[in-house]
């Protein structure tokens, strides 16, 4: 096996990343938690593979089974990711199916709690709002200098209420981000392993469909239309599609900086220091959308010539 030693270096780490698991520090580990498998997958034959991650398992599941879980529960996705690499399919289909991946296995584990231990997410977020702010309450109660901290029960209920619609946005934006950190991570080791993973395009073609501005507006309409209803389905759909968008448009302006930087030979530092204004001040991904419904970058490439 040609990377024998690299190989049993990563399955310390697989073991010492699910170990983790009973330490604060899970809270960052699980980020990572796909990468040590993924290399494993990708670098060594399927048998190989199953050689160096049956005994980590084995060690997991004699310390707890949940911990047994959790790590078979990491390990499907990363399998997904890894068969992606071994294909050598372009960086974007890998991220989406990591993030499909991910994202299935959240509303899966979500569906089985409700339907098989009668797991109710709605009583579970106002328990845990009431346990956080009943102690601000108190405060407000006896300090009148504080008594903008107080909440009532109807402030707990419409904040419980705004976190459950958000929730479908958070779990996209979740599995996404752990996607994009093991391809970050994965893609430089497995290229010194000699084994080419394509990358993702560079910064200056980062472009959006067209299509993304009608969704934006049917968003809206949705908001304007629904907003003093009781539709909590269509809100829902508005809370968490335009917030998405959005995203997308900060994407987009970032990717119009970069392209204006390179086709103007402007330092590398600039389009950076461009994009952080973007980021910071929301407001600023006008410049996404009217670059997505104008020809920008046509535009500066005329006035280049």
């Amino acid at each position: 096996m040609k990377f024998r030693w690299t190989s049993v270096a990563w399955s310390i780490a697989y073991l010492l990343l699910l170990l983790s698991l009973s330490t604060p520090l899970l809270i960052i580990t699980t980020l990572f938690m796909i990468v040590p498998a993924v290399v494993l997958f990708t670098s060594l034959s399927t048998k190989q593979f199953i050689l160096h991650v049956v005994p980590v398992l084995l060690i997991i599941a004699l310390i707890t089974p949940v911990y047994l879980l959790i790590a078979l529960y990491f390990l499907i996705p990363a399998l997904v990711m890894g068969r992606w690499y071994r294909r050598r399919a372009s960086a974007m289909s890998t991220l989406l199916a990591g993030t499909i991946t991910i994202l299935g296995e959240f509303m899966l584990m979500l569906l089985l709690g409700t339907a098989l231990f009668h797991f109710d997410l709605t009583g579970y977020v106002n328990d845990v709002l009431e346990m956080v702010t009943s102690p601000m309450s108190q405060l407000g109660t006896t300090n009148p200098l504080l008594n903008d901290l107080s909440f009532t029960s109807e402030d707990v209920r419409m904040i419980s209420h705004m976190t459950i619609q958000m929730i479908p946005m958070t779990l996209i934006v979740s599995s996404f981000m752990i996607a994009v950190i093991t391809h970050s991570i994965v893609r430089p080791i497995l290229n010194s392993m000699d084994l080419a993973v394509p990358r993702l395009k560079p910064a200056r073609e980062w472009r959006l469909p067209r299509s993304f501005i009608w969704y934006y507006l049917i968003g809206i309409v949705i908001q304007l239309i629904f907003s003093g209803s009781k539709s909590n389905y269509m809100l829902m759909i508005a809370a968490n599609l335009l917030p998405l968008l959005r995203i997308g448009f900060m994407i987009q302006a970032i990717g119009f900086f970069f392209f204006l930087a390179h086709e103007r030979k402007w330092n590398k530092v600039m389009p950076i220091l461009l994009a952080v204004p973007v980021i910071l001040l929301p407001p600023l991904r006008i410049i996404g959308i009217i670059d997505l419904v104008f020809p920008l970058r046509e535009l500066v490439t005329k006035s280049k010539r």
